[in-house]
């Protein structure tokens, strides 16, 4: 499928790459379920972001998972006070429980699939940037992801 308009279909190319990358590292059944992590993460990150390093992490994100990442977001009274990795599995936790889906039960497992698909397709330095941002216990979460590849 195709729009006809090559910015979108590039865009929908890349969002496609990012949840196939997804469904097969965290071994998931499909694409909805791979959106359904991506999306949840995402959110996470961003609320726990100042609004400057949230819109710099935006701005490296395909115009499809910008929309994703931007949906629903208020930047008032960001970034969120999380400051223990569970309070952030937490987070992640909330949007996944609303499927009920038991490949998405584990908030830990899918934070670290996340974070490796963010960790090979951001640039470096624009990780580097986001994870600084977070307290050391979130930090330690993209350490985790990053000695799993």
């Amino acid at each position: 499928m195709t729009t006809g308009i090559h910015t979108l279909d590039t865009s929908l190319s890349k969002t496609k790459q990012w949840i196939h990358e997804l469904k097969d590292d965290l071994h998931l059944d499909n694409d909805d379920q791979g959106y359904v992590a991506l999306r949840s993460v995402l959110h996470a990150v961003r609320d726990r972001l100042t609004v400057n390093e949230a819109a710099e992490l935006g701005a490296q994100l395909p115009t499809i998972i910008r929309g994703v990442y931007y949906e629903m977001y208020h930047p008032e009274g960001k970034p969120l006070k999380i400051r223990s990795q569970q309070e952030f599995l937490d987070e992640v936790a909330k949007e996944l429980n609303v499927r009920n889906d038991p490949k998405l039960r584990d908030p830990q497992r899918i934070t670290l699939g996340v974070l490796r698909v963010l960790t090979t397709r951001i640039s470096e330095g624009e990780i580097e940037d986001v994870r600084n941002s977070m307290p050391k216990s979130i930090q330690a979460l993209w350490d985790r992801a990053q000695t799993q590849e």
